[in-house]
């Protein structure tokens, strides 16, 4: 049995030192876990002449790959630097070396993650990666373990702190979108380019994991409808608010007739329902399977400490499978991959939903008859209406919650209502879900 387990980490960012710390402070702990120590033998960066902490040897530190790859003490490679290149290649060296792979590397896994699993799989090592899904919320682990019994039904996931902390600013305090961008910017919750958290493509990134796993398909990441909240106005959360609806960003996936749907933007979830009271850089996960019904995933899903729970986490269960023998019993991706089989991933045009519209009208007699006419045309039922103030001859909002409806019919009515005379700005569409 071997006397220690030794790691090669790539990267001493803010998740490799929050991984540095949790191995520090635990390390006793861990042991106990796992049977032997857990000890780090070596850190690649990219400048080696970088600060490192005052208590750290100088040479664990090298800028050659090859240090780690070709280390035969070193059984785990630990990818925390991001980015696609040189961490995808890094990692598919070290799989090809026989090492076992943990990274929290989201995009790259979206991009390249059928690559990277093949590979593993191929060379019967463990690539584990439950820190690029919602930080320290073991979601991953419950979708390839707790949850394999199960026919995943439908996922529900907010999973991105930046963008649910500007929402949340924006429904109690009333701000607007820039001003709250600007305070969750100065408070270090978003880079200086927020552009990946806004406009959806962070969240996209992490659902086409999850996707990957609930479903065992393989996900196009370009399929993935991506919409971001840049366009939500406080208006729009208060005529939500008085529906008894909040707005969030969500990331929804469900199974339809064979085909999966895989979408990300703006959401009006009920008041009621525990997904709405998640606030601030909280994620949440709600995942319903066939058997064991719904389920709440929740915590913090970024920063030093919870990101690094979660790799630590997976390197104590890569570990173990090295001391067992025991690595690649669990595939990447959960399905074995013989087994894995593509599935259509449904075009935003063709699901049902329901829907909140707010139209800027003339106030003048019979325009909400000629709306409802066109929305009736396109088989779009009205479910309420809320109609305030009156300014004769100016524009006052007029806002609709409909049943449920085709995205294409919606899209197609909306572009014709748009175009009348009474209408003076374009219409703001925000697709409502139960979340059953």
């Amino acid at each position: 049995m071997k006397d220690k387990i030794g790691i090669g980490l790539l990267g001493l960012g803010t998740v490799g030192s929050g991984v540095i710390d949790i191995l520090r402070r635990n390390g006793e702990l861990i042991k106990r876990r796992v049977g032997v120590p857990v000890e780090v033998i070596k850190i690649l960066r990219k400048d080696s002449n970088k600060p490192v902490p005052a208590d750290m040897p100088r040479n664990i530190i090298t800028t050659d790959i090859k240090e780690i790859i070709d280390n035969p003490d070193i059984d785990i490679v630990v990818e925390v630097m991001g980015g696609f290149e040189p961490a995808k290649g890094y990692i598919l060296n070290a799989i090809e070396n026989g090492k076992n792979v943990v990274t929290a590397n989201k995009a790259l896994l979206a991009i390249n993650g059928e690559e990277l699993y093949s590979a593993a799989s191929e060379r019967g090592v463990d690539l584990y990666f439950e820190g690029s899904v919602c930080g320290g919320i073991p979601v991953i682990k419950a979708l390839r373990e707790g949850l394999a019994a199960n026919k995943i039904e439908s996922i529900y996931g907010i999973v991105n702190g930046t963008s649910n902390f500007i929402i949340t600013k924006m429904t109690h305090e009333g701000k607007g979108f820039g001003d709250a961008l600007r305070e969750t910017q100065a408070l270090g919750y978003a880079e200086a380019d927020p552009t990946f958290d806004i406009e959806g493509i962070d969240a996209a990134h992490k659902l086409s994991i999850l996707v990957n796993i609930a479903f065992g398909t393989p996900v196009d990441f370009k399929e993935i409808y991506t919409e971001g909240i840049s366009g939500i106005s406080p208006m729009d959360i208060n005529y939500a608010k008085e529906f008894n609806f909040r707005v969030k960003l969500l990331a929804i996936s469900k199974m339809k007739n064979g085909s999966v749907e895989a979408r990300v933007h703006p959401t009006l979830v009920p008041c009621s329902h525990l997904i709405a009271t998640v606030d601030g850089v909280f994620n949440a996960v709600y995942i319903t399977g066939d058997a064991v019904g719904p389920t709440l995933f929740y915590g913090k899903g970024a920063g030093d400490l919870p990101t690094g729970s979660a790799v630590v986490s997976d390197i104590i269960d890569v570990a173990r499978n090295i001391l067992k023998g025991g690595n690649g019993r669990i595939p990447p991706a959960s399905f074995r991959e013989e087994n894995r089989i593509p599935l259509k991933i449904l075009n935003i045009d063709d699901i049902v939903s329901m829907y909140y519209f707010r139209f800027t009208v003339l106030d003048m007699p019979g325009v909400l008859s000629r709306i409802s006419g066109i929305l009736g045309e396109h088989k779009i039922s009205i479910a309420s209406v809320i109609q305030k103030g009156r300014q004769e001859g100016g524009n006052v909002p007029l806002v609709m919650m409909t049943h449920e409806a085709v995205e294409r019919n919606v899209k197609n009515a909306l572009l014709e209502i748009d175009r009348l005379t009474v209408v003076s700005e374009k219409t703001v569409m925000i697709r409502v879900e139960e979340g059953k």
